[in-house]
Parts: structure tokens; sequence; C-alpha cells
């Protein structure tokens, strides 16, 4: 009888700590307070995860077992699942399929307790598929606080005030069925010109944050002085996507500069994601292709970058 009452104690012990651990069981429905991501109760919160790659080119990889490693192994608070909208097999092409791939990894995070990025995954204006992908989105899945929404991955030529233009027209579509959950805003030339959003940022919405995106071989204190401008004028910031490589995704890492990015980020409490959850050969891509599709990979499923992105975020654990 003793043993019995033991298993069920340690049973519960287990089940608790395992509910417990879910980031939004334990902070809720997110918000922006002035230049901060909160939690429900408004206490500043820092999101720290893994990217997928483009989910037409690595699909094998949307599925809910992927999103459950890297939520126990890898310790991610937050998933960014990356649809690619112009290439062959994105989302101009295939629209139900790409949506079911975004809603595998949704469904997962949900299920995993943890949050996660719908990221439109294009570098140029696509106003009325964004708009019709956003409002199926928010629609389904407004009622979750797991929801964040990435509007516009990485706008490249595009001038800030085209970008503004667009977003202002997906917000609303967004808000029309979802009120409360975070949306990220890019900016120019592939996020880097933060400091043309502190100048001009979009008014009239609530719970805004901007993206910035690095790669710490090609990116360092210029981009960070950036940043601070923008901090320092009260805009929200978000790193949505970066790593520890050159911008191209390839070249050798640098990680003095990577540590450094990390713990600036840290120090100023923005969120944080590295790029990416894929298995090509290149330096960004943190598996090999040995890796398993839905998750349980072995230290040799892992390149260098990857061993070191599940190193940083399971030191925050």
């Amino acid at each position: 009888m003793k043993f019995k009452y033991l298993f069920l104690l340690t049973f519960f012990v287990f089940v608790l700590r395992f509910v417990y651990a879910q980031p939004v069981k334990v902070h809720g429905q997110l918000q922006v307070k002035g230049s901060q991501l909160c939690d429900e109760k408004g206490s500043p919160l820092v999101l720290r995860g893994m990217s997928f790659g483009w989910h037409n080119f690595w699909p094998r990889f949307y599925n809910p077992g992927a999103v459950a490693w890297l939520a126990s192994d890898w310790n991610c608070s937050v998933v960014r699942a990356a649809m690619g909208v112009e290439p062959k097999g994105g989302y101009k092409e295939d629209p139900e399929g790409a949506a079911k791939k975004i809603k595998a990894v949704v469904d997962g995070a949900i299920k995993s307790g943890i949050y996660v990025i719908i990221d439109w995954h294009s570098h140029n204006i696509n106003l009325a598929e964004a708009k019709t992908f956003f409002a199926q989105m928010a629609c389904e899945y407004g009622k979750y606080p797991n929801i964040i929404y990435e509007i516009f991955n990485e706008p490249d030529q595009e001038s800030w005030q085209d970008v503004k233009n667009y977003a202002t027209e997906v917000i609303q579509v967004i808000r029309k069925h979802d009120p409360d959950n975070i949306i990220l805003v890019g900016n120019p030339h592939w996020d880097q010109d933060i400091h043309l959003v502190a100048d001009a940022p979009l008014a009239g919405f609530d719970n805004l944050m901007y993206t910035v995106h690095f790669y710490a071989t090609t990116h360092k204190q210029d981009l960070r002085d950036r940043c601070n401008y923008a901090l320092n004028k009260g805009i929200p910031i978000f790193i949505s996507e970066s790593a520890g490589m050159e911008a191209t995704g390839n070249g050798t890492l640098n990680e003095t500069e990577w540590l450094k990015w990390i713990d600036w980020a840290e120090q100023n409490k923005i969120s944080w994601i590295t790029w990416s959850v894929s298995d090509k050969d290149e330096t960004c891509s943190v598996l090999y292709p040995s890796a398993k599709s839905n998750g349980n990979w072995s230290k040799k499923d892992l390149k260098e970058s990857g061993k070191k992105a599940r190193a940083l975020l399971k030191q925050y654990k």
C-alpha cells in the first residue's frame, strides 16, 4: 500500500511540474507595455526559441513531435513556423497545403504549452494573400494566448512607408478576429532599419512589436546601436530570427559576437529566436539529414550551430 501511495504521489508531482513548466501556463496572455514584452500580470518576459526553416523546403519537420522535442529538450518557450510564400510549394502556389503545415506546428505548440509565431515568410508585399491567410489564422487561433503573428518576415527594398501601409491593412484584418495577441512588424532592408521605425512608428494599435534580425558575423555593434536608439525612443523590439554566422546563412560561426548579441538581448529583456530547424547543407541549418523528422535528436544529429543554439537555450532553464 505504501508503494502505491508513493507511486501516486510521485506521479502527481511529475504532472504538476510538467503543467507548471509550460510557459503559457505560467505567463498566460502576452502584452506590450512601453518597449517591453510582458506576461498577463505585467511582468517583463523574454521568450527564447527556434525558428523552423521554410515550410516548403523542409516540410518534414513541421509536426507536433518536433515542436514537443524543441520544448522539452531544447527548452524553447517559443517556436516560429516560417511559411514560405513565393517559392515553389509556397502559399501562393498551394495555400491549403501551406496552411496545413503551419497549423501542424501551431497545434503542436498549443499542446506543448509554448508560444508560437505564425510567420509570413516573404521578402515582398503580397497584400491580398496576406489578408486572406491572417484572417484564417486569427479566426481559428485568435482565442489561444499562445499565438504571435509575424506579418512580414523581411522587407527588402520596400520603403518604411510601404511597409506601414501594408501592415495597417493586415493588422486591421487580424484585429477583427483577435484583439489581443502580439503582432510583429518587419522593416526595410531585412529588418535592419529599426531606426526608421523609431522615428515614425505605427499609430493606433496595441500589442505591436518590431522585428530585428541579426547574423553575428555580418551584423555587429552598428546594428545594436540602431536598436539602442529605437529602445530609447520606446520602440518594442523582438528578435524573430538570428544566428551566429554570416547573413548568407553560411560561413564560420562568430561565437564571440553571437554571445555579445545574446547578452545584449538578455540585458534589455528582448526575446530572441535562432534560425533554423532544417537539414540543408549550410551553417545555419542546425540539423544533419540523419535527424528524425519528429525530434528525438542525438548529438550526432546536430551541427555545430545546433549544439551552440541548444546550449544557449538550455542555460536559461
